[in-house]
């Protein structure tokens, strides 16, 4: 009995399959094959960014392309403050996971582009920005190469000697690079001939708008914004009621950003202009009140009507 049974175990097996630690997390990992976002290691277990900043990646980096990323729009989604976001978004630009321009668009407005990087070492970086440095610990998964192409077996055939008077082959223009799409354009209309009391009308009925519906009070930079758009409207020959009517509407519950609202709307709902009248239509003359028996009657000038004029030449 006091002999030590050597094959024996000190302790029972655990039921967790795989590598067990006395501490530490254990992973669970499911093969997604739909909804699934790649996210490199150079930026989940990056040394330098916050954790929020890292998180803001993540999210910015799962959403398509066109959606918004403005501050107030992750401010709405994330219970983080606008101060704590534009920090976060300040770290991702210094690290060149993120970028934005300030451009002018045709007709003097300027806008902003923002440019995501999942991997910035695939792009050139300005001089002076660090290296991202990934936290010490699990390593890092490097970038598989791509593979080699295969070579034919076949030898490709002799090039024919080219002649002195044939022409020079052009060389193709670089393509665009295809990681960063161009955005869509998202510019108002304007109208064909500047117009100065057309404008005036314009900037009166966006002014006035919030007397009809409270919800749509703009700020005096959103009414300049938005009037050379009105004044297209004006300039196909919209009625200032009809065009009111279509600008108030069916407005959404809640309006959170009634600038953005107006500006959709006069940019996708632009009706096209009124077609030429076609040849050989008169206009017909306005009516007019008879001088004598104040009948109505249609003329170009007010007068008499035509009894009126037969029976002043029968009595003469």
């Amino acid at each position: 009995m006091d002999t030590q049974q050597v094959s024996a175990p000190s302790r029972a097996s655990s039921r967790v399959p795989g590598r067990v630690t006395a501490f530490g997390v254990i992973h669970v990992n499911a093969v997604h094959t739909s909804r699934f976002t790649v996210v490199g290691n150079h930026l989940a277990q990056h040394g330098e960014l916050s954790l929020t900043a890292i998180g803001l990646a993540v999210h910015i980096q799962s959403l398509p392309d066109g959606a918004k990323i403005g501050i107030k729009v992750l401010a709405d989604r994330f219970p983080e403050s606008e101060a704590r976001i534009a920090a976060a978004l300040r770290e991702l630009e210094e690290y060149a996971y993120l970028e934005r321009r300030r451009e002018r668009v045709p007709g003097g407005k300027v806008v902003t582009r923002t440019i995501s990087y999942n991997r910035p070492s695939a792009v050139p970086k300005p001089p002076g920005m660090p290296e991202p440095q990934v936290a010490p610990g699990r390593p890092a998964v490097a970038a598989l190469p791509l593979p080699a192409p295969k070579p034919t077996s076949a030898p490709a055939p002799a090039q024919p000697p080219a002649r002195p008077d044939a022409p020079p082959e052009l060389t193709p223009p670089p393509r665009p690079r295809t990681g960063t799409p161009a955005p869509p354009p998202s510019l108002l209309p304007q109208p064909q001939v500047p117009d100065l009391e057309r404008q005036r009308v314009a900037t009166d009925l966006l002014a006035g708008l919030r007397r009809e519906e409270p919800r749509l009070l703009l700020a005096e930079r959103d009414v300049s914004s938005l009037a050379p758009a009105v004044a297209a409207w004006l300039e196909r020959d919209t009625h200032p009621d009809d065009l009111r009517r279509t600008l108030t509407a069916d407005l959404p519950e809640p309006l959170r950003h009634p600038a953005a609202l107006l500006a959709h709307r006069l940019t996708v709902l632009l009706p096209p202009p009124l077609p030429a009248a076609p040849p050989g239509a008169m206009a017909r003359d306005p009516l007019q009140n008879c001088d004598r028996c104040d009948r109505a009657f249609r003329a170009p000038v007010p007068g008499c009507c035509r009894g009126c004029r037969t029976d002043t030449r029968a009595a003469a």
